[in-house]
């Protein structure tokens, strides 16, 4: 691919000055791919510590245990009310400070690296809001479903599994759509902690060629596009789990 583009990319340059190094020099080409492919490991794994922290809080706020409610209204209240970019130099330097080390032979490496901290730290913070989501769901649920779900005989833990849990996230898929579209932009906070993702890997272009604005501007549009692509797989499957009467 690279073949068939570099030669417009390099008389654009030569032209006009707008130096696209990517798309005809090599090395600059495989620092943007594996810089893309960082940032979609990373947003996708960030989203699925996200969704579980989600689920699992939103169930432990429906605990008959006092204490565990405020355990997770105490999470809510602090990942919540405080920045992004703050949690994440606080799991990075903070907490990764006191993280064992493990000896590679000759030299130690944190057992947790920037990329797991990114993950760990953003993850946390997305949960924070999707506990509410899915609460917001959960509640939306009719009392006469698990009643009828009772009558049959499932147990509460069956009831929230099997019915109350699938009917809550068709009623809540909007606003989730919201916040995963949210976390894929935040994820590229991790620049700050020195994660190799898209941010990273186009200021260490830009550092080398000075160029700044082109390698924004394609920055730029890569949030777009991936964005979009999220938001339309989202809607995809919204669609695709609508049930009449249930957040329609």
């Amino acid at each position: 691919m690279l073949d068939l583009i570099a030669p417009f990319f390099e008389r654009l340059n030569d032209t006009t000055g707008l130096n696209f190094s990517p798309f005809y020099d090599s090395y600059d080409w495989g620092r943007l791919l594996e810089g893309m492919w960082v940032s979609i490991k990373l947003i996708t794994a960030i989203i699925a510590v996200s969704l579980v922290i989600g689920v699992v809080g939103a169930g432990a706020q429906t605990s008959r245990v006092r204490p565990v409610r405020w355990l997770v209204a105490a999470y809510i209240e602090v990942f919540r009310n405080t920045p992004p970019i703050v949690q994440l130099l606080f799991f990075y330097f903070g907490l990764g400070a006191i993280t064992p080390q493990v000896d590679m032979g000759g030299w130690y490496e944190p057992m947790i690296g920037s990329f797991g901290w990114a993950v760990i730290a953003i993850g946390i913070f997305g949960g924070s809001y999707n506990v509410e989501i899915f609460r917001s769901g959960i509640e939306a649920v009719p009392d006469s479903t698990k009643e009828a779900a009772e009558s049959l005989g499932f147990s509460q833990f069956k009831i929230f599994v099997y019915i109350t849990l699938p009917l809550a996230v068709r009623i809540c898929l909007p606003a989730l759509t919201n916040n995963i579209v949210s976390l894929a932009k935040t994820s590229s906070l991790a620049y700050v902690i020195a994660v190799p993702e898209i941010t990273y890997s186009l200021s260490g272009i830009w550092s080398d060629s000075v160029n700044v604005p082109e390698m924004m501007v394609l920055l730029f549009l890569y949030y777009i596009v991936l964005v979009a692509i999220i938001a339309r797989i989202m809607s995809v499957i919204e669609h695709r789990l609508a049930l009449p009467g249930y957040g329609q």
